[in-house]
């Protein structure tokens, strides 16, 4: 670990939650796609990144209605992740990617990236939601079967297809559905990417199944074209990470102060 530390490489962490995922998919669908494609963009990046483990367990109790989800608290969730942090800087590691495989850790794990970064200044802590860079965002749209908005937010035509990918022998599409809630709204829906008011809350208010959009037009094929971008947009991150130089900025209190223009 010494030696790794001496090469400066990038600390990828792969972090996710156990959920539900309707009736055709595990529970560890989130774990299993961020830890995959994780796995898989550090192999592509032989020698510029380090994997660790899977942060398995994460924040989601807005689906403890249905039989599986475990959740943590949002404050020991991002706690987790800085001690993770705090670790890795300790033995004088300065790179960190944070690869999120669950939409409602996304506020969470960049709060987690951001405090990195203010109490390790000369370091580089960083977080996304995967394939969601325009590029990754383009081909989704132009590739999707599903409705839009709706078809793609849950246990739906995109994770079913990654997940059929990735271990199709335990993905029962015989059990597949359909389930587009009506929103009742323009600003209110959920996708990929959500409409522009949040208006969370029990995640059976808007689903009976756990389903939210359309598994039944998930295909093995859409899943390969889909990992293999995201695979893509993982590593091109990781080399920005390598290549990126700190920004630790300075002490105003003191002097010379830039003169106002």
């Amino acid at each position: 670990m010494a030696e790794w530390a001496q090469r400066d490489p990038v600390c990828v962490i792969p972090v996710a939650t156990l959920e539900d995922h309707g009736y055709h998919l595990p529970i560890d669908t989130d774990v299993v796609i961020a830890e995959t494609l994780a796995d898989l963009a550090v192999q592509r990046c032989e020698g510029r990144a380090l994997l660790l483990p899977t942060v398995t367990h994460g924040y989601t109790p807005h689906h403890m209605d249905f039989p599986g989800p475990i959740t943590i608290d949002w404050k020991t969730f991002v706690d987790g992740l800085l001690d993770i942090g705090r670790s890795l800087f300790r033995h004088r590691f300065s790179r960190i990617l944070f690869v999120n495989g669950h939409g409602s850790n996304v506020p969470l794990v960049e709060m987690a990236a951001r405090l990195l970064m203010v109490e390790r200044p000369e370091a580089t802590a960083a977080s996304f939601w995967y394939l969601s860079g325009p590029e990754s965002a383009e081909l989704l749209r132009s590739t999707r079967d599903s409705d839009s908005p709706g078809g793609m937010a849950h246990a739906c035509e995109l994770e079913t297809s990654l997940y059929l990918a990735i271990k199709p022998e335990l993905v029962q599409m015989g059990k597949a559905v359909r389930e587009i809630p009506d929103w009742g709204s323009e600003n209110v829906w959920m996708d990929w990417n959500d409409g522009p008011l949040s208006v969370k809350g029990a995640w059976s208010g808007w689903t009976e199944s756990g389903v939210m959009g359309d598994a039944t037009v998930a295909t093995v094929e859409k899943g390969r074209l889909w990992l293999d971008r995201a695979v893509a947009e993982i590593a091109g991150y990781i080399d920005e990470l390598a290549e990126r130089a700190p920004r630790p900025g300075r002490d105003h209190h003191e002097p010379p102060w830039e003169e106002p223009r």
